[in-house]
């Protein structure tokens, strides 16, 4: 039996037609795969940068205001031993970017007993949502009221920036307990490195509520950029000056 061979016939128009309309589609494909590869190269790139030249800007600025802030941070620590017993130091538990957990640093502007004192005060609460917030809280003391309306009492987390568990500008580190109550929109403030100032902090802080609290965070997530933190950080000194919300 002789082998079978391969029709030789020319194709039909409609057949070469067709064959046309595919090899270009999958031209077009190619180009098209090819140009998501180096949309996506460029943005691995950006965000790599950015985050390096993020953290060159952290650390600078943290080891300039260190400087510039010693005194202030050593006649604080004076007045907060001279008023109340307990440590200078308040360390709490907080959460960072994508859920990861670190020791936020504080000068101690409570009593001791803080902590202990909070469930009886549950129901006196002024803020919306997961997180505790009362103007006239009885379990701050004296000299808490200054530094907290100046916001003397966040200095010590130029520390955390320093070992690159906090930023500059980012959303505030909230605690365990408020994440565990978080929405699945409220997540999305973990994405980002916490802060020590941030937008929330320049639009009006503890006055807001918490839903334009996350709204202003998750836009600065999406918008972030060098010049961004730049323009937060300057507008942080007349926010801080003024202390409007502060509390």
């Amino acid at each position: 039996m002789s082998a079978i061979k391969p029709s030789q016939e020319p194709l039909d128009r409609k057949s070469q037609r067709m064959l046309i309309i595919f090899a270009e589609r999958r031209f077009q494909r190619t180009r098209a795969n090819q140009r998501l590869r180096f949309t996506l190269s460029l943005w691995v790139i950006r965000t790599k940068l950015l985050a390096r030249l993020k953290r060159v800007l952290d650390i600078s600025v943290a080891i300039v205001a260190l400087v510039l802030s010693a005194p202030i941070m050593v006649i604080t620590a004076i007045a907060i031993k001279l008023e109340s017993p307990g440590p200078v130091i308040f360390k709490q538990v907080r959460v960072g970017k994508d859920g990861e957990h670190f020791y936020c640093y504080k000068f101690r502007s409570m009593y001791v007993d803080a902590e202990q004192r909070l469930k009886e005060l549950q129901a006196k609460n002024e803020a919306d949502g997961p997180v505790f917030k009362m103007k006239c809280d009885p379990r701050v003391t004296r000299v808490g009221r200054v530094i907290r309306k100046l916001s003397i009492d966040e200095l010590p987390q130029l520390f955390n920036v320093l070992k690159g568990e906090m930023s500059l500008v980012g959303p505030r580190p909230a605690l365990p307990s408020e994440v565990a109550k978080y929405t699945y929109e409220q997540i999305g403030r973990l994405h980002a490195i916490p802060g020590i100032t941030g937008l929330q902090q320049v639009s009006g802080r503890s006055d807001l509520d918490f839903k334009r609290w996350v709204e202003l965070d998750l836009q600065y997530i999406a918008e972030q950029s060098i010049w961004k933190d730049i323009e937060i950080l300057l507008r942080t000194i007349p926010a801080v000056l003024l202390g409007r919300g502060a509390y």
